[in-house]
C-alpha cells in the first residue's frame, strides 16, 4: 500500500491563501489593522480578486508584488483606484515609473496589463509591515531580474511567487535577461532553500505539504535549466504560447503559427534555437499538440492545464509605451 499523502502545513489565523487555476497567480491576504494582499492576479478577475479580500479583511491598504507578470498584477489598477498603495521589487518600479515600453514584459509577451504606479519600491532586507506581522524582503531575481520573496520567520513562511511549486520551476528569459538567467534563478532557489521554511506559498498550484523535497525537486530542475540552454528556451516558449491560449480563450487552428510569426518572444527564441520563427512556430504548435499541452477542440487550439475563462473586453488595455503618466490615475 502507497504511503498517504503529508497533508498541507497549517497557516496562521491571519493569513487567508486563495488557490487560483491559470490565469491568475495565487492571491495571499494577510490581516490586520492594515490588510495586505500579496499579487493581484490577472487583469480579467480584477473586480473578483479587490471583492473578495474586500469581503474577507475591508479595505486593502498595500498590494505587493512578487514580480511584474500579468498573472501577478492584473487587479494593481483597481486596487489602487480603492485607495490601497502598490510595493515591488526596486528594479521593477523604477521601470514603470519611467514608463519604460517594456514594463511587465507586457507587450512583449502580449498580456494585458491596466496601468497601474508602484508606490514603494522594495530593496532585499526591507522589512514590511503586513497585516500585523513583519515579513522580509528577499530578493530572488531568475524568473525576473526584479523577482522577490517574502520571509516571515517566526511562522517560517516563505512567499516565493513563480521561483518554484509543488511540480515546477519558472521559466527564465534568456534573450531579455542574459544568458546567466538561469544560474541566477537556481542560486536564488538555492538561498529560499537556506531559510529552511516551514510552509511554501507558491504563486501556482497547491502549498507543498514537504517543503524540503520540494526545494530538493525544484533544484534539480532549475539545474537542468542550467546546463540544457535550449532546453530552458523551449521551456519558455511552451509556457508563454499556453498562457495566449488560455487568456483568449483558444486561437483558431489555421492562425495560430500566423500570430506566433507576430510575437517578439518567438522571434528571440528562435534565434537562441538557431531557427526561423517559422520553423518554430510550426514546431511549437507540432509538439505540444503531441506531448498533450495544447489540444484541438472545436477547431481552436487550447491550452489543456486547468484554466479559468476571461471575457474578451478585460484585454483591451493599453501597452505600457500607451499608458498615462504615473500621477495620472483613473
Amino acid at each position: 500500500m502507497s504511503p498517504r499523502p503529508s497533508p498541507a502545513p497549517e497557516l496562521p489565523s491571519w493569513v487567508t491563501w486563495w488557490q487560483r487555476p491559470f490565469p491568475d497567480a495565487n492571491t495571499l491576504l494577510l490581516h490586520g489593522r492594515q490588510p495586505a494582499l500579496v499579487d493581484s492576479g490577472f487583469v480579467g478577475s480584477a473586480a473578483a480578486t479587490a471583492d473578495w479580500a474586500r469581503e474577507r479583511a475591508g479595505a486593502v491598504g498595500l498590494v505587493v508584488n512578487t514580480h511584474w507578470h500579468s498573472d501577478h498584477v492584473g487587479g494593481n489598477a483597481l486596487l489602487q483606484a480603492r485607495g490601497a498603495a502598490v510595493a515591488a521589487g526596486a528594479p521593477e518600479a523604477e521601470a514603470i515609473a519611467r514608463r519604460d515600453p517594456g514594463c511587465c514584459a507586457a507587450e512583449y509577451l502580449d498580456q494585458p496589463v491596466a496601468p497601474y504606479t508602484v508606490d514603494v519600491p522594495l530593496d532585499d532586507g526591507r522589512i514590511l509591515r503586513l497585516g500585523d506581522a513583519d515579513w522580509e524582503v528577499v530578493r530572488t531575481p531568475g524568473h525576473t531580474p526584479g523577482h522577490l520573496a517574502l520571509w516571515q520567520p517566526e511562522e517560517r513562511l516563505l512567499v516565493v511567487g513563480d521561483a518554484l511549486s509543488d511540480y515546477d520551476v519558472g521559466w527564465v528569459n534568456l534573450a531579455l535577461d542574459g544568458p546567466e538567467a538561469a544560474a541566477t534563478a537556481l542560486a536564488s532557489l538555492k538561498r529560499m532553500a537556506d531559510l529552511a521554511p516551514r510552509v511554501i506559498l507558491p504563486s501556482h498550484g497547491a502549498i507543498p505539504a514537504d517543503p524540503e523535497q520540494a526545494f530538493a525537486t525544484a533544484l534539480r530542475r532549475a539545474r537542468r535549466l542550467v546546463d540544457d540552454p535550449h532546453g530552458a528556451v523551449w521551456y519558455g516558449a511552451r509556457r508563454i504560447f499556453a498562457f495566449a491560449l488560455m487568456i483568449r480563450g483558444g486561437i483558431p487552428a489555421g492562425e495560430a503559427e500566423s500570430y506566433l510569426h507576430a510575437r517578439a518572444w518567438l522571434t528571440d527564441a528562435a534565434r537562441l534555437l538557431g531557427r526561423s520563427p517559422e520553423e518554430l512556430a510550426a514546431e511549437l504548435v507540432t509538439t505540444m499538440l503531441g506531448s498533450g499541452a495544447i489540444v484541438l477542440r472545436d477547431g481552436r487550439l487550447h491550452a489543456s492545464a486547468e484554466h479559468g475563462a476571461t471575457a474578451p473586453e478585460s484585454l483591451r488595455v493599453p501597452y505600457p509605451r500607451a499608458w498615462p503618466p504615473p500621477g495620472a490615475r483613473g
